[in-house]
């Protein structure tokens, strides 16, 4: 049954779970916890089901016991979201209030808070399965300056700057998303520089970059599977090399550039392949490859779904790698 999923997945995470109800992470993983159907994140006091049942009715049965369950289980939810991923209404896609009044709109991983919105979009606004990059990000880039390309709400760039990072630029093609991230510069008191926020396309943007002889200290990399516009195409099955080679100029001498990869369908020794090419030269190196958390890939012991593609050497579909950068002369 679907409640003893569930409950095996609690005890596996228990220690994720802080006392404030505060904190983000994935609850249940059905693609590695016996039920491809359904996953489910937590988001302070709310809780966001995602039905990923290819017809959403045939998901409905295990996403009301879930709800039931829950409620039971952890009776200080105060909010619950469900989200229909292949439903041919957009507003099923970026979820209906189920449950409470209102979703949670903050979030605190690391002791950073995160403005979200659960009903932004079909991702909620945040990406669990990048939390070790964010914790990288408040390690490592103290003093640096900073691009996020395809910034989405901004956490990447958020956790550098309170890590102590001395610029952080956004770029991000819609404007709602860049929103969110000026909401959590406030929650953190982070002063806001307009100039910081960019809105608009990848490939004119870093072309002015280039232009204005910008550079960085890390670039961060990790674009939708797929994305077309007037001024280029963003396709992760078909070349992450012309992405990573278009943002390379950009970046310092000893500098790093976060390549993330969440396709799917591409493999990991396929990925890991591409870079490798990349770094044949010498001016790009392989310094780690920073895995995703526990609680995002779910209980080992549980049974896992067939794999779209095999993500090893990765330990999941999204393959993270931080690469050094040496600049010619």
């Amino acid at each position: 049954m679907i409640t003893e999923l569930i409950e095996d997945a609690l005890t596996f995470r228990a220690a994720f779970f802080d006392e404030r109800h505060e904190t983000a992470f994935r609850l249940f993983n059905g693609f590695t916890e016996s039920n491809p159907d359904l996953a489910i994140d937590l988001y302070a006091r709310t809780l966001v089901i995602h039905n990923y049942a290819e017809k959403p009715e045939q998901g409905l049965a295990s996403v009301q016991a879930a709800r039931q369950f829950l409620l039971e289980r952890l009776p200080w939810i105060k909010a619950i979201v469900v989200k229909a991923r292949n439903s041919q209404d957009p507003r099923e896609k970026r979820g209906r209030l189920d449950y409470g009044d209102a979703p949670d709109r903050k979030i605190l991983e690391n002791g950073v808070w995160y403005s979200i919105d659960p009903m932004l979009n079909r991702d909620s606004s945040f990406y669990l399965d990048t939390r070790n990059v964010r914790l990288w990000a408040s390690n490592r880039l103290k003093d640096k300056a900073v691009l996020n390309t395809f910034a989405y709400t901004g956490s990447l760039g958020i956790a550098a700057l309170a890590g102590g990072a001395a610029r952080v630029v956004h770029l991000e093609l819609n404007r709602r998303f860049l929103n969110v991230a000026k909401t959590s510069y406030t929650l953190n008191g982070f002063p806001i520089n307009k100039s910081d926020f960019q809105t608009g396309d990848f490939w004119p943007r870093v072309n002015r970059f280039k232009a204005a002889g910008e550079r960085f200290d890390c670039v961060f990399l990790d674009p939708p599977i797929y994305s077309a516009t007037t001024r280029g195409v963003v396709d992760l099955a078909k070349s992450y090399t012309r992405l990573i080679n278009k943002v390379r100029p950009l970046i310092n001498n000893d500098g790093y550039l976060i390549a993330i990869n969440n396709a799917l369908f591409v493999s990991g020794a396929a990925y890991l392949k591409e870079i490798e090419s990349l770094c044949v030269d010498g001016y790009l190196t392989i310094e780690e490859m920073i895995p995703v958390p526990a609680d995002f890939i779910g209980n080992p012991e549980a049974e896992h779904a067939t794999q779209v593609s095999d993500p090893s050497p990765f330990n999941h579909s999204t393959k993270i790698v931080v690469l050094k950068v040496r600049r010619k002369g």
